[in-house]
């Protein structure tokens, strides 16, 4: 037997993965972010599984369940909101297991900002206006390298989610119009792909207003950047005067 780590999405329980609700029905321990992951989600478990909030245990108490569960014989699934490999603090996990001698599979799961942009209807890499998108969060207890503050981020100018600080989003934000600047559009999308799912949309200079006079103060993305409004190119790849491996251009009649 071995551990699973499993991306149970952004939060609709049809939006985790087929191989994830799968490893779910067949699991005989589960360990999900009780703070993160949608309990609807655990409607998949089998009626004999055991289940364990990580919430409210240490590192170390995850790896003992985890062990004891692969000593019997169980399947574990680690239940990790989003995709896991993105603050989902598995590495330090997998890294035990390995010195364990503890056999462990990732699968991957849809990310919140993934969902986010279903929900704002918006495309992150739109041509002549973004090619790049950058996943980051503000400093807080967990510091982030030098070179990486908001300030040094917004002066690519490029599509931005940002994760994990909508409690800190007034400072996040006159920090980000460094670079973009107050009229950039941006949007707060609180609990992207939940029933209570809400949007709101504004710029740098008033976003942080509007989702205070909301109520919003976490789970929340927040995005950036120029793709939420305006006009773009049309893309090279569907267009009739662009050849690529699959099709000639066409020639203009114009």
């Amino acid at each position: 037997m071995k551990v699973y780590f499993v991306g149970a999405g952004p939060g609709d329980p049809e939006l985790i993965t087929v191989k994830g609700r799968r490893l779910l029905e067949e699991a005989g321990v589960i360990i999900y972010a009780g703070s993160l992951v949608n309990p609807e989600i655990l409607k998949y478990a089998p009626p004999g599984a055991k289940l364990y909030n990580s919430a409210s245990l240490t590192l170390e108490e995850v790896l003992a369940i985890m062990q004891e569960a692969v000593a019997r014989g169980e399947k574990v699934v680690r239940l990790h909101t989003g995709d896991p490999s993105l603050y989902g603090a598995i590495q330090e996990q997998m890294d035990a297991l390995e010195r364990l001698g503890i056999p462990y599979e990732i699968v991957p799961g849809v990310s919140s900002f993934a969902a986010a942009a279903a929900t704002v209807r918006r495309e992150f890499t739109l041509p002549g206006i973004s090619q790049t998108l950058i996943l980051t969060r503000r400093a807080g207890r967990t510091p982030v390298p030098e070179g990486e503050s908001l300030p040094d981020l917004s002066r690519h100018r490029a599509s931005l989610c940002l994760f994990l600080s909508s409690q800190d989003l007034a400072a996040a934000t006159a920090e980000l119009a460094r670079g973009y600047g107050e009229n950039t559009p941006a949007a707060i999308v609180y609990k992207a792909s939940w029933p209570e799912e809400k949007v709101i949309h504004g710029t740098l200079g008033d976003i942080a207003a509007r989702s205070r006079e909301a109520g919003i103060d976490r789970t929340a993305l927040l995005l950036v950047g120029d793709f939420l409004a305006g006009s773009y190119q049309r893309s090279c790849l569907y267009d009739p005067a662009f050849s690529h491996g699959y099709r000639e251009a066409k020639a203009s009649h114009g």
